[in-house]
Formats: structure tokens, sequence, C-alpha cells
């Protein structure tokens, strides 16, 4: 058997799946190195952070798992190993409890992802590990690495290598997607990268973008049927932005909204904008006398006023607004147009990638053994409320693992 001490191995790519894997491996004795285009480690991580930390989700674990839809199947293993209640573990161990909010969603308890992150690094670099940022990688032949970096272009030698690149969301923190080239050239398959939990453009006129940009929707049932002719509901809560829509609810089914404007754009989806208030009790209180008062007064009175009654003043007339009737059953059943969605640059998160079928059960490459590729850079995709991270921290672990497999069963 090899000496596991003397292995050279490297992990490209320190976000969290990357930094997963590392620590994975150099608790198990492997000295490392650790790779990243940027000058610091988990870039994403942190701005992810921004809004408070979510690490996980508590729901059901069927449930859990099946929000990663077609892919639940191949990540399953990886998400069996590592699941909400590992990342719950994992984060107590580095010193921070966690807590499960009215959403489900589960954060540290002071909700930021810096201190995390420093205690996590710092774990990590005292395990044997080396950091060489501003590393850029180009390209790679047999057990050769190249990168660029501000000194030209450098090669290292590995005998084996976890790729973790991301995706191609946020490129300014380091995802760019330019690894698809590189891997295509090695005739893996790869899927085109597409955004996920990204928003999406409406043509809402210029005095209703410019009053209501960035005005949170809450308490609206949004309600749509996909391209298998499947019908979606859910209460939530979305953003008016200056250019369409964005926020939870929308990103919860992004996947399905991009696949509805890839076969037909656009498509339309479908708010209830008073979801506690039967149809019929809203055209009784629409059709009370509204006397002197404006008409915007008397709306008011009733609870219809803001974001909402300019969202009638969208799609009906003036005449229309006045008809108890129409305006119960616009309020009921708002049609919001969705033209197209917005560029991957912008997005959360990456869909598509590199192919399953070019990976085993360890996501090793079948035609590279030794090589290991995990996180967003496969083709897989998840919406936001702590299914990604803990889906790329899964598959770090899964495929750390595998590599230790490998090392011990590769003869001298």
């Amino acid at each position: 058997m090899v000496d596991t001490a003397s292995y050279k191995v490297a992990v490209i790519g320190a976000g969290p799946a990357g930094l997963m894997a590392a620590q994975v491996l150099t608790e198990a004795g492997l000295k490392i190195t650790l790779f990243d285009a940027k000058p610091s480690a988990g870039r994403k991580f942190l701005q992810a952070g921004k809004g408070g930390l979510n690490l996980t989700h508590a729901e059901d674990f069927t449930l859990f798992t099946s929000r990663y839809f077609e892919a639940e199947s191949f990540l399953r293993p990886a998400l069996d190993n590592f699941s909400p209640d590992t990342m719950r573990l994992w984060a107590k161990e580095l010193g921070f409890e966690t807590f499960v909010g009215s959403s489900g969603k589960v954060y540290p308890l002071d909700k930021k992802a810096a201190p995390l992150l420093r205690t996590w690094i710092h774990k990590i670099k005292a395990n044997k590990s080396e950091f060489k940022m501003k590393h850029r990688l180009i390209a790679f032949e047999d057990d050769t690495w190249q990168f660029e970096t501000p000194e030209g272009i450098k090669k290292y030698t590995f005998d084996a290598v976890v790729l973790a690149l991301g995706g191609a969301s946020w490129p300014q923190l380091g995802a760019t997607g330019a690894w698809t080239k590189i891997l295509l050239e090695k005739g893996l398959q790869i899927n085109p990268l597409k955004p996920a939990n990204m928003g999406f453009n409406v043509k809402w006129s210029p005095i209703f973008r410019e009053k209501f940009a960035g005005t949170p929707l809450k308490n609206v049932t949004l309600s749509f049927t996909d391209t298998h002719g499947t019908l979606h509901s859910q209460l939530g809560e979305l953003l008016i932005s200056d250019y369409g829509v964005q926020g939870s609810l929308i990103y919860t089914y992004s996947k399905f909204l991009r696949e509805n404007i890839e076969k037909k754009a656009p498509t339309t989806l479908y708010l209830d904008l008073f979801a506690h208030k039967s149809e019929q009790k809203l055209v009784a209180q629409l059709s009370a006398q509204q006397g002197k008062q404006s008409l915007s007064a008397f709306w008011k009175r009733m609870g219809l006023s803001g974001v909402r009654a300019s969202l009638l003043r969208e799609v009906l007339s003036k005449e229309s607004l006045k008809n108890p009737e129409l305006v119960a059953q616009k309020l009921k059943n708002f049609p919001l147009k969705l033209d197209s969605y917005r560029p991957i640059e912008e997005a959360i998160s990456t869909a598509g990638g590199l192919a399953f079928d070019n990976l085993d059960e360890n996501l090793m490459l079948k035609k590279f053994p030794g090589l290991f590729c995990v996180g967003e850079m496969l083709d897989w995709e998840a919406p936001t409320g702590g299914y990604l991270l803990t889906g790329v921290m899964a598959q770090g672990k899964q495929a750390a693992e595998g590599l230790l497999k490998f090392i011990h069963k590769k003869k001298i």
C-alpha cells in the first residue's frame, strides 16, 4: 500500500465544497495543497451569509432530499452521509451552536458567516495543509497541473485531485465557469450552465417600477403549472425589483419557471394577493357604499393599498377598477407575466454542469482515476433554504472519502 503521508493531493477551489474535502483529507493525515483563483477562501460562503448564514433545513429528511429534483438519487449517498443533522453537529464541533428558525431554516446562533469561516479555515490550516491563493487553473495533463498566478504560469504534480470549481453565478467571487472549456477538451460531457435561484423580468410600467422596486410582497400564494402538467402552489413572499420579481417564493420554483420560459416565453403565473380572504368576502367589501371617498381611500379601508392596489392598476383600466367582481377576481388570481429570466451572472446558483454519467459512486471521473469533482460544477440544482450549502459540503465529504479509498487501494 502507498504511504498516505507522502501522497501528494490537491483541492482546487476553496469554496465550501473544497473546504469540506480539505477538512476530511487533512483529518485523515494527508498533507494537501488547497488552491483558489481569488486572494481569499470562501468568498461566496461569506456573500451567502450576509443576510444570515442559512446552513441547512430542519424539515423531514425525505422532503429535504426531494429538493434536489432529478439529481436526488445521485446525491442521496452524500446526503445520507452528511445530513442536516450532521451539518449541525459539524458546526457545533467548530464551536458554533445552531437554531431552527420559524421557517425551518437552520442558522448559527449569531447568524454570521465570517466567524465560522475563520474557525473552519484555521482548523484546516492546522492539519498539514497549504493554501495557495491567486492560482487560477488553466490546464492539466496526466498528473501535472498548470495555474496562472501573479508571478506567471506555475506547474505542480499531484497523485490525486479534488476539483471544486463552482458554477458560473456571481463570477466576481471566483466561479466563472471557465473550467468547462478545460474539461470539454478532455472529452467529458458537460450540460450547458444556466441560472438557478434567479429573478425574472416583468414589464412593469415606469411609475410602478419607480415607486415599488425593492418592495416585498408578503403573504401571497403563487400558483402555476409546469411543463409536465403539475400544478404548483405555495404561500410565501417575493420581492418587486426594478426588472421584475425575485425573492424566496420565486427561487423555490425558479427551475420550473425557467423550463416554462424555455418551452414558451413569456410564461404566466398567478398570485393570490389576499390569500386569507375568499373572493366572495372581497366582493362583499368592494360592493359596500363608497360614499364621497376616493377609490384609493375606500380600498385602504378594507386593507387594499400600496403595492397590491398598484398591481391592479397594472392590469385593469380605470373603469374596470370600479367593478367589484373583476377587482376581486384579479386580487385572487393576479396574472404575472414573466418575459424571461435574469442572466447567470446575477443568479444565486447554477444549473447544468458536469454530467453525473462522467462520475463513479465516489464522484471520481471514470476517465481519470484519482480526479474527483464536487459541488456546483456538477449538474444539479436546489432552491435556497440551506439545500445548496448542505449539498456542496456533502459532496465534498463524499469525494474526500472516495479519494482516501482510492489511495488505500492503489499499489506501490
